[in-house]
């Protein structure tokens, strides 16, 4: 099992609970498609694209059971992230679990492997 991470805002988890579905942030929906990180990418992700942004969610899912949908593309620094082309559904996340700010950076401690 590959774990991949998605950083959600608290009120597009509570949507996506609510629908049973996550369509995406606004930036996703701009790219058209979901965009995730590896472990060892969410933290440079949070620091860049979340700085100082309280109320966030970490969500976690299996890249293996998501499908040909799930492509591993060319981003920052030429790293392959991987991008999801279609929503997921809640039932395909493993967990989620708050990403609390602590001394102003997000705190990942027993988050993350």
């Amino acid at each position: 099992m590959k774990l991949i991470y998605k950083i959600a805002t608290g009120d597009e988890w509570r949507a996506a609970l609510a629908s049973g579905r996550y369509e995406g942030a606004p930036v996703d929906l701009a790219d058209g498609f979901i965009h995730f990180s590896t472990a060892a990418q969410a933290l440079e992700t949070a620091a860049k694209h979340f700085a100082g942004r309280d109320g966030l969610m970490l969500v976690a899912l299996d890249a293996d059971a998501l499908g040909d949908k799930l492509l591993w593309e060319p981003s920052r620094g030429g790293q392959l992230f991987p991008h999801l082309y279609r929503p997921f559904l809640v039932t395909e996340t493993l967990w989620a679990k708050p990403l609390p700010l602590k001394d102003g950076a997000h705190d990942f401690e027993g988050l993350l492997p």
